[in-house]
C-alpha cells in the first residue's frame, strides 16, 4: 500500500512518501477507545482529507459520534479535528457539534469550540454566521474559564473584521481589565491589543483604567509590558504628562528584555527603545553600558546597540563610549566594523576633534573596507561640521591606493572636488583615474570623476585642464552610456558660457551647518511614534532613519537612482507655478536632468518623513504644448510647479532662478 510520491502531489508524509492510499483503512481505525491512537489516525485523516474528500464524510460520522463521548478530552479532540478539515463541502455536518460544543460543560471543550467557528468563518469567508452565534460568543466573554474568554475574543476579531472587529464598550473594557489578571501571558497582550479601540468617557474612567493597568506596566514578561505601555500611550494620548511617567516606567523592564537569553527578544527591546529616546533623549544615559555588544551577538544587534550609543552620548560618557566604538571599528565581520564607524562620525558632530582622532588612526590601518567607511564617514562629516575641513584635507593623503569599493572611491572624489585647493595631491589622485577612465565599470564614479575634475579646474585650473580636456573628449567622443555623455556635454556647454558662469553653478554650498550638533535636540512628541509600538514597523524604521539622517553630500555620491515621492501638500505653503520656455531639455535623459539639478545643490531624495528637517525639495516636470500655424502640436518647454513649506517666498524665487539658469544651460547649445 506504499508507493512513491508523484511530482504533482504536494502533500506528504514527514518520511517522503504518499500514503494516502490508507485512507480507508485509516478511517476505521479511528473507531478506537485509545486517545493516543486516536490522534495519531486524526493528524493523517486531516492531512490528506483533501485528496479524498468522497472518503471524508465516512471521517466525519465518526467525528460527531466522538463529540457525544462522554470523555471531554476526546469531544475536543473530535471538534478540533472536525474544523481542521477544511473542506467547505462538509461544512453543514460541522455546525451542529460546534453550536453544542458552546454550551458543553467541560471548558476545554468550549476553548476548541470557539475558535472552530472562527475556523469556519475562514474556510468560507463570503458567507455569514448565524447572528445567534455571535451572540453567543459575545455571552462567552463572561465565561468562568479564561482561556475561552480570550478565545472568544479571537474569534469575534475574526468573523467581524469587515465590521471593525469586536464592538469594545464600557461595560465589556472593565470586564475585561478587572478578570486580566486571571489570563495566561498572551491571553493578557490579547485582551490589552483589543482594548486600544476604547476611548475612556470621563477623566475618572481613565485614571481607573490606568490604575488596573498600572501593574501590568511593569510586568517582568517584555509581551505584556510593551501591550500594556501600548495601551497607556492610547488612551492618554491628550495627558502627555501621563506618557513621559510611563515611558520612564517601562525603562527597567526594557533594559531587562535587552538581556534577554532570545536574540529576536533583544533585537525587538533595542528596536523599542530607540522609539523611546525620540521623545526622552536621556531617559537611559546612566545606563550606556548595558548597550555595549558582546562578542557572540550578530551583526543586526549590534549595529542597532550601537545607534542607541550614538543618542546616549554627553560630556561624561563621551570618552568611554567612544573607546568601546573603535574597539567595534576592526571586527572581523566588515558590516559591523563600517557601522562602527559610521557611529563614530555621527558622535563627531558634537565632538569633532575627537573623532577625527579615531578615524585618521584608523586610516592607518591600511584596510579596504576600513578605509572606504573612514572617508564616507569623513565627507559626512564636513557636510554638517565645515570646521573639520582641514583635518579631514590633510587625513585624505594615499587614501586613494587602499580604495577598492565604489561608494569609498565616490567619498573621495566629492572631497577631492569641493576641497580639491588644499589637497596638494588632488590633480594626480585624479590624473590616474582619468587615465584609467575606459577600463572604469562604474556609471557612479565616471559622474563624480566628471564633477571633481571640473570643480577643481576652478580652483587649480593649470594643473587641472589637459586632463579635463581629456576627460570630456572621452566621455563625449567615446563613451557609449548616455548618462555620463549626456552630463560631459552639460559641462562642455557649461564652459562656453564663460567662468564666471561655470563658476556660479559648480560652486555651491559646501556644507549644511543648519543640520545641527547631534546632542541638545528637542525632544519630539510621544504622539508621532505611539501608534506603532508593539508592532514590527521598529525593526524596520530605526535602519530607514539612520540613513535618512546622512547628509546630503552622501546621497549625492549615490549611484543608483532615487525614488521621488509626492508630499502632501500644507495649508500654510508657499506655491509657484512657470513655464520655462527650454524644448531642448525635453530631449535629454532624466539621469542628465537630475545631473544639473545636483550641481546646484537641487537634490531629489527619497523616502523623508515630511516632519524631518532638513525639508527636502521634490521635482515633477512635465511638457506644456501649443499648436502651431499649421495646427500640429509642439513642445514648447517645461511646466514648473514649486510647492514648499514653511513658507519663504523670497527663498523659493531665488531656487526658481537658480533652476531655470540650469535648464537654460542645458538647452543652449541644442537650440
Amino acid at each position: 500500500g506504499v508507493q512513491a510520491v508523484p511530482k504533482e502531489t504536494e502533500d506528504k508524509s514527514r518520511s517522503g512518501v504518499d500514503v494516502s492510499g490508507l485512507f480507508s483503512e485509516m478511517v476505521k481505525a479511528c473507531a478506537t477507545v485509545d486517545v493516543v491512537q486516536k490522534k495519531l489516525v486524526y493528524v493523517f485523516l486531516c492531512s490528506y482529507a483533501t485528496l479524498n474528500p468522497e472518503l471524508s464524510l465516512l471521517v466525519i460520522n465518526t467525528l460527531r459520534k466522538d463529540c457525544q463521548d462522554p470523555n471531554p478530552m476526546v469531544r475536543s479532540l473530535a471538534l478540533r479535528n472536525m474544523t481542521n478539515l477544511r473542506l467547505p463541502s462538509l461544512v453543514e455536518y460541522v455546525e451542529q457539534p460546534l453550536t453544542a460544543g458552546l454550551r458543553d460543560r467541560a471548558a476545554c471543550v468550549r476553548r476548541v469550540a470557539v475558535l472552530g467557528w472562527a475556523k469556519l468563518h475562514n474556510l468560507q469567508p463570503s458567507s455569514e454566521i448565524d447572528a445567534a452565534v455571535v451572540n453567543e460568543l459575545y455571552s462567552l466573554l463572561r465565561d468562568p474559564d479564561p482561556v475561552v474568554m480570550v478565545n472568544c475574543l479571537r474569534a469575534l476579531e475574526e468573523i467581524l473584521k469587515e465590521e471593525g472587529g469586536i464592538a469594545i464598550n464600557k461595560p465589556i473594557t472593565h470586564h475585561l481589565l478587572n478578570r486580566l489578571k486571571e489570563c495566561d501571558i498572551w491571553g493578557q497582550s490579547e485582551v490589552l491589543r483589543v482594548l486600544q479601540r476604547y476611548r475612556p468617557q470621563s477623566e475618572d474612567e481613565l485614571f481607573d483604567i490606568l490604575s488596573l493597568l498600572d501593574s501590568f506596566l511593569v510586568s517582568p514578561h517584555p509581551p505584556v509590558m510593551a501591550a500594556t505601555l501600548s495601551l497607556f500611550l492610547s488612551v492618554s494620548s491628550n495627558l502627555p504628562a501621563i506618557s513621559l511617567a510611563a515611558l520612564e516606567r517601562v525603562s527597567g523592564p526594557l533594559l531587562a528584555a535587552c538581556g534577554s537569553g532570545s536574540r529576536e527578544m533583544r533585537f525587538a527591546a533595542v528596536c523599542h527603545i530607540q522609539l523611546l529616546l525620540r521623545s526622552v533623549p536621556g531617559l537611559l544615559g546612566p545606563h550606556y553600558k548595558r548597550f555595549f555588544c558582546g562578542y557572540a551577538e550578530p551583526a543586526y544587534i549590534k549595529e542597532r546597540k550601537m545607534q542607541v550609543l550614538v543618542e546616549l552620548v554627553n560630556d561624561e560618557n563621551v570618552a568611554m563610549i567612544l573607546d568601546e566604538l573603535k574597539g567595534y571599528c576592526t571586527d572581523v565581520n566588515t558590516d559591523t566594523a563600517q557601522a562602527a564607524i559610521s557611529a563614530i562620525g555621527r558622535i563627531g558632530r558634537s565632538y569633532s576633534d575627537r573623532c577625527l582622532q579615531i578615524l585618521t588612526g584608523l586610516l592607518g590601518l591600511k584596510q579596504d573596507h576600513i578605509t572606504s567607511a573612514v572617508v564616507q564617514t569623513m565627507r559626512d562629516l564636513v557636510w554638517v561640521c565645515p570646521q573639520c575641513s582641514d583635518t579631514v584635507c590633510l587625513a585624505l593623503d594615499g587614501c586613494e591606493e587602499t580604495l577598492q569599493d565604489i561608494q569609498g572611491r565616490q567619498a573621495l572624489l566629492w572631497l577631492l572636488g569641493v576641497y580639491g585647493e588644499r589637497i596638494s595631491t588632488a590633480p594626480y589622485t585624479l590624473e590616474v583615474l582619468i587615465d584609467g577612465v575606459r577600463s572604469e565599470a562604474s556609471l557612479g564614479i565616471k559622474m563624480e570623476l566628471l564633477t571633481a575634475t571640473m570643480r577643481l579646474f576652478l580652483c587649480r585650473p593649470a594643473e587641472t585642464q589637459d586632463m579635463l580636456g581629456r576627460l570630456l573628449h572621452y566621455c563625449i567622443e567615446e563613451e557609449t552610456d548616455m548618462c555620463v555623455r549626456d552630463q560631459a556635454l552639460l559641462y562642455y556647454r557649461l564652459l562656453h558660457c564663460g567662468i564666471e558662469k561655470t563658476r556660479e553653478v559648480l560652486q555651491g554650498r559646501r556644507s549644511d551647518p543648519s543640520l545641527g550638533v547631534l546632542i541638545g535636540r528637542p525632544a519630539k512628541p510621544v504622539s508621532q511614534w505611539a501608534r506603532c509600538f508593539n508592532t514590527l514597523e521598529p525593526l524596520s524604521q530605526g535602519a530607514v532613519e539612520a540613513e535618512s539622517d546622512r547628509s546630503d553630500s552622501a546621497m549625492r555620491c549615490s549611484d543608483s537612482s532615487t525614488n521621488v515621492l509626492a508630499s502632501s501638500i500644507a495649508v500654510d505653503c508657499a506655491w509657484i507655478e512657470e513655464c520655462v520656455r527650454c524644448p531642448a531639455v525635453l530631449q535629454c535623459s532624466p539621469q542628465s536632468l537630475q545631473a544639473a539639478m545636483q550641481l546646484v545643490n537641487i537634490q531629489t531624495l527619497a523616502f523623508t518623513p515630511q516632519h524631518m528637517l532638513p525639508w527636502r525639495v521634490y521635482l515633477y516636470t512635465h511638457t506644456q504644448l501649443r499648436v502651431s500655424e499649421d495646427g500640429q502640436e509642439e513642445e514648447e518647454g517645461i511646466k514648473v510647479i514649486l510647492n514648499q513649506q514653511p513658507k519663504d517666498d523670497d527663498a523659493l524665487r531665488q531656487f526658481l532662478t537658480i533652476l531655470i539658469t540650469v535648464l537654460n544651460t542645458l538647452s543652449s547649445e541644442k537650440d
